[in-house]
């Protein structure tokens, strides 16, 4: 993986005030941010092979964070888009509580990317003041730089 994962990000695929009670709703909301990226070679199958990969298991990291993902030809290079629901959403068969959603492409050629920003995402969001940041940050401008700033302190 080539990059921070907040080199990932662009505020135009950030989505900060999602109101929703169902997943199915908010992945589709918020992984049609990707709609349109160049990097995205074809959308809809991208998004039904996410659709089918959420299906087979959680995708809850716990700490309210859920990153659903699909490895998938139809993808350039790794495409993120982000989602937050700030009253929460339950969001696996435990009920799990998520308020941040990472919803993550990477190319299937690549699966060393898919897991070097699973594990870069896992320790930028362990600690609860970093999470607090993240969901306190009023624009996606400030989401980006607050997840930059953990990167930087993390020497990530």
């Amino acid at each position: 993986m080539a990059g921070r994962i907040s080199s990932l990000l662009h505020p135009s695929r950030i989505a900060l005030h999602l109101k929703g009670t169902q997943r199915s709703i908010m992945l589709r909301d918020i992984a049609r941010l990707l709609d349109g990226n160049p990097d995205v070679t074809n959308f809809a199958v991208f998004y039904d092979e996410l659709l089918a990969r959420d299906r087979l298991d959680t995708t809850c990291l716990g700490n309210g964070v859920a990153l659903p993902h699909a490895r998938t030809e139809h993808v350039k290079k790794i495409v993120m888009a982000v989602g937050r629901c700030d009253a929460g959403l339950p969001f696996d068969d435990k009920s799990e509580i998520v308020k941040l959603i990472f919803v993550l492409g990477t190319p299937k050629s690549k699966p060393g990317d898919y897991l070097a920003v699973v594990s870069a995402l896992c320790k930028l969001l362990r600690d609860p003041a970093d999470r607090a940041a993240l969901l306190a940050a009023p624009t996606p401008e400030a989401f980006i730089a607050a997840l930059a700033a953990v990167e930087l302190r993390l020497g990530l």
